[in-house]
């Protein structure tokens, strides 16, 4: 079959989250499985981060020898095959030590795609960063719904996961069968240069710190979501995750629809609105009295932080004085840990403190990165590149 080289990408990000998300939207029953609390199941949960913590800071060279597509084969399958072991575990050691493998091979998956889709962009001349973006979410939206109804209807953990993702590896083995890398379109040589280390400069930190706030709420959205609906109001599996659907719908609408937005008033007044809004949500998720309203916060988390991720790395990635894919490898690291690692943490807030309160802590960073938003271009940073 014959795709345009950024759907095979799209592609790629909506099964990268499908596979994902079928792991975050069985939480509830993963606990009950590992006879775990609340802090013990994030502390399981931090394998994925220390993973992709050591991948997103080592792997840039190997990325780069490899090439898109063989990176995509070994890490996006990889990826699901790792995932579809988790049920059967019967320990919490054992989970913990197949998620760092997972997260071994999703932080270069991470790196991979989003270089990927950079290259793409800067060719085609016009925004789909947040587009790409946008498939992540949506493969979180299908995975979200899909999950509450199979939950309702009493099918097991096991049957749902190996399912859902024995499906996901045949479409993407097909996917990247048909997959060329996009030309390198830097300075002749630089993206051969393999440093062994992708840590962030100063002048990148501001878009780790936007970044960093963006990948914190949605992993607290995605990881939480469900439980705390279920402890604080009491509701059934169908509603309970509908947090996470609500979560993953607002995030997907926003990242496939605000590209024209973003060419037209520029990514540093777009970020800004969207984190005032991701604010304004976690505090009603922090405080709301009833079930609907803690939904709508939900609904205002997943928009208010849908495409600030995307504006970041796509202004990281076009900048000139490094490779690209050692700078989306910085500040992935930073953000795309923080996924994985700041809702185990919100775990140990939540049983120290309450659910609730887990959310309140990620307000300070993201009033921070209101702050920092002046690292975002004006303008899309694409044109205001070639313009220079």
């Amino acid at each position: 079959m014959h795709f345009q080289p950024q759907y095979r990408v799209y592609i790629a990000f909506f099964l990268f989250a499908m596979s994902t998300g079928s792991l975050f939207s069985r939480l509830p029953d993963l606990q009950v499985q590992l006879s775990v609390n609340k802090a013990e199941l994030g502390l399981t949960l931090i394998g994925m981060a220390i993973g992709s913590l050591i991948s997103l800071t080592l792997s840039s060279p190997l990325i780069v020898r490899l090439g898109s597509r063989t990176t995509l084969a070994i890490s996006l399958l990889g990826v699901m095959a790792l995932l579809s072991v988790i049920s059967l575990l019967p320990s919490a050691p054992f989970v913990f030590a197949t998620l760092f493998a997972v997260g071994l091979l999703a932080g270069a998956l991470e790196i991979c795609l989003n270089v990927e889709i950079g290259r793409i962009e800067a060719q085609a001349g016009f925004g789909i960063m947040n587009r790409a973006h946008g498939c992540w979410s949506l493969g979180f939206f299908v995975t979200a719904i899909t999950a509450s109804l199979v939950r309702q209807a009493g099918v097991t953990m096991q049957v749902h996961m190996h399912m859902l993702l024995g499906l996901m590896f045949i479409i993407g083995a097909i996917t990247i069968a048909g997959m060329k890398n996009a030309p390198v379109l830097t300075t002749a040589g630089a993206e051969d240069k393999a440093p062994h280390f992708a840590l962030p400069t100063l002048a990148l930190l501001p878009l780790c710190i936007i970044g960093t706030s963006a990948f914190l709420i949605e992993g607290a959205g995605i990881d939480w979501s469900t439980i705390y609906m279920e402890e604080v109001f009491d509701v059934s599996p169908f509603i309970s995750g509908s947090g996470l659907t609500l979560f993953a719908f607002f995030m997907a609408l926003a990242r496939l629809t605000v590209d024209p937005v973003v060419d037209r008033y520029g990514a540093r007044l777009v970020g800004r609105v969207l984190l005032t809004v991701a604010a304004l949500g976690i505090a009603m998720a922090w405080l709301a009295p009833s079930p609907s309203l803690a939904l709508i916060g939900f609904a205002l988390m997943g928009a208010g932080c849908s495409a600030v991720y995307p504006m970041a790395v796509s202004a990281a990635a076009q900048r000139t004085d490094r490779p690209a894919v050692i700078n989306v490898a910085a500040i992935a690291q930073m953000a795309f840990v923080v996924f994985f690692l700041g809702p185990p943490l919100l775990g140990f807030v939540a049983e120290a403190f309450g659910i609730r309160n887990a959310y309140l802590v990620c307000l300070p960073l993201v009033l921070g990165s209101i702050l920092a938003s002046g690292a975002l271009p004006v303008g899309p940073a694409r044109r205001e590149k070639l313009a220079a």
